[in-house]
């Protein structure tokens, strides 16, 4: 059982995510046949797997990247149908990718507001002038507000930070823009054990906060139960199991096969 777990103190009765009957398929190849799942407000759901099992392409989907043959999926209710990842973000779907997706020469805050510059309006707003000073003081306030440490924040760009403080940068960048549903992927896979204990914490912080649901993507069955209120196990596109408080040693048996599919789960 997961003892670490902070989000007893969060309100997790809401569906931030719906997902029902998700099948995707290449021409021939059925890369996934059939899954479904809820994330709750203030839950961290673990999505696991061996390579090839389609968490990636089930990643995609829920990005935007990528549209699923068939299946539907909600945001609060709603139901959606992404045509790109722009109305995926609209949405309020967050991602962090194991490359991050940061400027190493930019600094903190021109990293946060990629894409979503501050411009001046009035009489400066065809000279396109960013409001730099507004941007620095939003985002040093949002990465304080997380707890994250990071020294000379006001003057060191991506490229003089740690691996650990990049990933906290790219989880807090996401935070900041009040997503519904953060996707994680593999955020701690290049990180040493230091590092990896700091991304570790944060990940806990929003999960108590209650504000967000996660989708952390892993292949550490040790993290996955030390943060997931439940997790997801995929094999070659088959949804086999979703178990609460889950042990690393199940997950394993899933994932592997030692333990046979969970019989109320139906396949396509």
């Amino acid at each position: 059982m997961n003892t670490h777990n902070p989000s007893a103190m969060a309100d997790t009765g809401q569906a931030v995510l719906e997902i029902s009957n998700i099948k995707k398929n290449y021409g021939a190849v059925k890369a996934l046949k059939g899954v479904s799942f809820t994330v709750n407000r203030g839950e961290v759901v673990g999505l696991v797997g061996d390579n090839g099992a389609g968490k990636s392409t089930l990643v995609k989907i829920l990005a935007g990247a990528v549209q699923p043959s068939s299946g539907t999926m909600a945001i609060e209710g709603r139901t959606v149908e992404f045509r790109g990842p722009g109305e995926a973000r609209d949405a309020g779907v967050e991602c962090v990718y194991q490359d991050l997706a940061l400027v190493e020469e930019f600094d903190v805050a021109s990293n946060f507001f990629l894409g979503r510059e501050l411009y001046y309006g009035g009489l400066l707003a065809p000279l396109g002038i960013a409001r730099k000073r507004e941007m620095r003081r939003r985002s040093f306030e949002a990465v304080k507000k997380l707890g994250i440490k990071i020294p000379s924040i006001e003057t060191s760009n991506i490229s003089d930070m740690s691996g650990g403080q990049r990933q906290a940068v790219a989880i807090a960048r996401s935070a900041f823009w009040q997503g519904k549903l953060l996707l994680l992927d593999e955020p701690t896979a290049a990180l040493g054990v230091a590092e990896t204990a700091e991304v570790n914490a944060l990940i806990q912080d929003l999960q108590a906060a209650g504000e967000v649901g996660i989708i952390l993507i892993s292949h550490n069955m040790k993290q996955v139960q030390q943060l997931c209120d439940k997790a997801v196990v995929l094999q070659q596109g088959h949804h086999v199991a979703t178990l609460a408080n889950p042990d690393q040693n199940d997950l394993v048996a899933y994932i592997t096969g030692a333990k046979p599919p969970q019989r109320e789960l139906v396949f396509g």
